[in-house]
């Protein structure tokens, strides 16, 4: 979280400095050096004024260290809760950055594919979310092919529902930037455990859409269920 964020959180919460020091746990001083970019918001302070200020998801602050190749499905599947997903509603929410959970999952060898079809979801549901960030990442990971599927899927999820004209415009553009770094190497969409008679199938009935970013996998925007 920035000072930025901090101090617009603040405002729009409708809080003074003294009220909202109060109910950060800081003192009034500090909390304007915060909102002065004097100090650092560090990752402890960010979660709390979350909180008391009712920020959205993409102001939780995102984890220096990179994602490993085997994040724990059930702590992915909470942290997708906790950004709303219905699919998962039923467990109880861990609060996380949208675009960090985007590439936690982007980067797994075989994920489940629950997961997988909740991407596109969190992409339409967060189109503010960190793309620099999300995008640079996933190029370090070569992760781009799979992140420019999952954003040409939700792109056409949200083509067809005017109310996500503003997501869709996010989405294409995001698209192009990927397009400039797609990779000629096959990949799957996290499922290297794919057998070879699965991958040979995949190659002839894939979608085109899947074949232009050079991915085994069957998954559609017409199986996804939150997509009318």
């Amino acid at each position: 979280m920035t000072n930025e964020q901090l101090k617009t959180g603040r405002l729009n919460a409708g809080l003074t400095q003294v009220v909202a020091a109060t109910r950060l746990g800081v003192s009034q001083p500090y909390l304007s050096q915060l909102e002065k970019g004097e100090r650092p918001v560090t990752g402890e302070l960010a979660r709390v004024a979350l909180s008391v200020y009712r920020l959205p998801a993409t102001a939780f602050p995102i984890p220096e260290a990179p994602p490993g190749d085997e994040v724990e499905p059930g702590a992915l599947a909470r942290q997708l809760a906790g950004l709303g997903y219905p699919g998962f509603a039923h467990l109880r929410p861990r609060k996380a950055n949208p675009a960090a959970v985007v590439l936690a999952a982007l980067v797994q060898k075989d994920l489940e594919t629950r997961l997988v079809e909740a991407l596109p979801w969190v992409l339409l549901t967060y189109p503010d979310l960190d793309w620099p960030w999300l995008v640079d990442k996933a190029k370090l990971q070569d992760a781009q092919n799979r992140l420019g599927f999952l954003v040409a899927i939700a792109r056409a999820v949200a083509a067809v529902d005017p109310d996500l004209r503003t997501a869709a415009e996010q989405l294409a553009a995001v698209e192009q930037q990927l397009e400039r770094a797609r990779l000629v190497r096959e990949d799957t969409l996290c499922r290297d455990s794919m057998t070879v008679a699965e991958r040979r199938w995949l190659q002839t009935h894939r979608l085109p859409l899947a074949r232009h970013w050079n991915l085994l996998t069957g998954l559609r925007p017409d199986q996804l269920l939150y997509a009318s």
